[in-house]
């Protein structure tokens, strides 16, 4: 794992480094071609330069996204974006994670994607990619 991407919860609670740790480890495994940075300051992996999967510390918690989530047709992803295609979930402990869950987002996000990559050039227009 990048030094950055552990850096990047380094001053968090014991649990919610657990969580981010965890999720930095399954996202990794799930999506082995990803490359992964820290971008707009939190940890995100991307396939051929189009934001995928990420998370970061929030309020309600350690909030898991999927830019194209809201396509997933998944209820775990709860939290869905209102102009996006984004949705989410927020996780308070370790043991709340549902891997099945986690795996089965990591693989629909191999097949379901938006073209986040160019919605600047499209001014602001989403285009579905697979």
């Amino acid at each position: 794992m990048k030094k950055e991407i552990l850096h990047y919860s380094a001053t968090f609670t014991a649990e919610e480094k657990k969580i981010c740790n965890f999720l930095a480890e399954e996202l990794s495994r799930g999506l082995p071609n990803a490359e992964y940075k820290i971008w707009h300051r939190h940890p995100v992996w991307f396939l051929d330069g189009n934001p995928i999967v990420g998370y970061s510390k929030q309020k309600p918690g350690i909030r898991l996204m999927f830019w194209s989530g809201k396509s997933f047709d998944e209820p775990g992803l709860s939290v869905v974006g209102k102009k996006f295609k984004d949705a989410s979930i927020f996780y308070n402990s370790l043991e709340e994670i549902k891997v099945s869950d986690l795996r089965r987002w990591l693989k629909k996000s191999k097949t379901i994607q938006w073209d986040y990559k160019h919605i600047v050039k499209r001014k602001g227009k989403l285009i579905k990619l697979v």
